[in-house]
């Protein structure tokens, strides 16, 4: 079976992790933690970078430091993972789905402006498949309104908006290093603080409440309870197992780019035969090669391309179901018809994608599906 995905090691994670256990210090904030967060200001220009958990800790943080209440609302993409939306509905807030493009799974930025109230306090993007929103628009739509932008960013890691990283342009941002990303620790995340005036209260928040990171730094002679926090730092562990991944950032996303375009190429002439839809990269955006999709003409002749590649010992997955229409939250819709967020959740097929995939395999999986549609 050619899986959907498959973890990639470097080779150094388990030394890593030895070394970190050796330090004596296995708990958060050591020396990996600080190596992986500074890895991050300085190659993507961030203000300041903390790891989390996961990117949906991160989200969460990103809750709290923006004060999110019952009385605001937060602007979201239907099509997008429930932790996007979770991070904001338990602080109580009204969550208001926007529309996916009709060139892209993204948001689509001219329909913002018009779900836009005085109750409306952030915007958060999803650079779906590690390919840029439009953010000089979104952008000047927050500024004209005086609200936040977030950008969940966890598919988007070294993958940018007119040469400039994503994560580094809204006020906040999430990544994550879940074991499908491109960069993994397991689980795992990092919080972006582009806005300078969340700095010093995001280390609180990501240490329980407390002004402990201060002590640490000989900046005040003790510390205590002086905010809102949960437990949202990672072990020296995760951390350890994520630099010997970071170290190869380069490798791993060529290697990517390199079965990306690979499948891309291959796929053209029958998507020119109009079988289905190959993945747009807009001039605005770079291609991490987080994922590979197609776009089927119909839900059910994308059912049984699952099946029928499932019987060729291919694992091809559909992905989000749309957020709007979900069981928890249709009943607190305002009603509004979403019709490319449904389009992508019933027609979008992902294919396997990831870093020991080679030429051959997908020479196979594309042999397959011309298979499908010969046939």
């Amino acid at each position: 079976m050619i899986p959907f995905n498959k973890p990639f090691l470097t080779g150094n994670e388990t030394k890593y992790i030895e070394q970190a256990v050796a330090s004596g210090k296995i708990s958060g904030n050591g020396m990996f933690t600080k190596k992986c967060q500074h890895f991050f200001e300085s190659k993507f220009g961030i203000k300041k970078a903390l790891l989390t958990t996961s990117c949906t800790d991160a989200l969460e943080m990103c809750a709290l430091l923006l004060d999110v209440t019952s009385e605001d609302e937060i602007i979201i993409p239907s099509y997008t993972f429930v932790s996007t939306a979770n991070a904001f509905a338990l602080r109580g807030a009204k969550i208001v789905f926007a529309d996916a493009s009709k060139h892209h799974p993204n948001i689509d930025a001219s329909k913002i402006e018009a779900l836009i109230t005085k109750q409306t306090k952030a915007i958060v993007v999803v650079h779906y498949a590690g390919v840029s929103c439009d953010m000089d628009a979104i952008m000047s739509i927050a500024k004209k309104h005086d609200i936040y932008v977030v950008e969940d960013a966890a598919q988007a890691i070294d993958s940018y908006y007119k040469g400039r990283p994503l994560g580094s342009i809204g006020h906040l941002a999430t990544f994550s290093f879940h074991e499908t990303k491109n960069i993994i620790s397991g689980e795992g995340g990092l919080l972006a603080i582009n806005d300078e005036r969340f700095i010093e209260r995001s280390e609180i928040i990501w240490e329980k409440g407390t002004n402990r990171s201060a002590f640490f730094r000989g900046e005040i002679d003790k510390y205590g309870w002086v905010d809102l926090g949960s437990s949202f730092l990672p072990s020296e562990v995760i951390a350890a197992f994520l630099w010997a991944q970071l170290e190869n950032l380069d490798s791993i996303q060529n290697k990517r780019k390199q079965l990306w375009n690979a499948y891309n190429k291959a796929l053209k002439v029958l998507a020119q035969a109009g079988h289905f839809k190959l993945p747009q990269i807009e001039e605005h955006a770079s291609n991490n090669a987080h994922l590979f999709y197609i776009i089927c003409k119909t839900n059910q002749e994308r059912q049984a391309l699952i099946e029928f590649l499932k019987s060729k010992d291919i694992k091809a997955v559909f992905h989000y179901l749309s957020l709007h229409k979900s069981s928890y939250y249709t009943d607190k819709h305002d009603g509004r018809a979403l019709e490319m967020t449904d389009y992508y959740a019933d027609h979008l097929l992902r294919l396997p994608l990831f870093y020991e995939l080679e030429l051959n395999d997908i020479d196979y999986i594309v042999s397959q599906i011309q298979s499908f549609y010969e046939n």
